[in-house]
């Protein structure tokens, strides 16, 4: 079963790829801890063969689907804005 992602979801790299490909018009093939285990990236497209252009803190590398996973995002633990005013006279 082939995974789908939209472009500007965030993934996280869940498996260590035995190499990573950069996403580059010419690939160039990096060892694999170039992506820490657990490191979450933004997909910037879909290419051929089930591979994702992912945008993670080192650059954009092409990561095979079986490789990342959806990043759950729980709204309900993100703090708003302090919105208190400070009129203290």
């Amino acid at each position: 079963m082939e995974k789908e992602f939209s472009i500007g979801q965030k993934v996280k790299l869940v498996v260590q790829p035995p190499y990573i490909k950069t996403a580059e018009s010419m690939p160039i093939l990096r060892p694999p801890n170039v992506v820490r285990l657990g490191e979450v990236g933004t997909i910037l497209s879909c290419k051929p063969g089930n591979y994702w252009s992912v945008r993670f803190e080192k650059g954009a590398f092409l990561i095979e689907s079986q490789y990342i996973e959806t990043v759950e995002v729980d709204l309900g633990t993100v703090e708003p804005h302090n919105t208190n005013n400070e009129d203290s006279n």
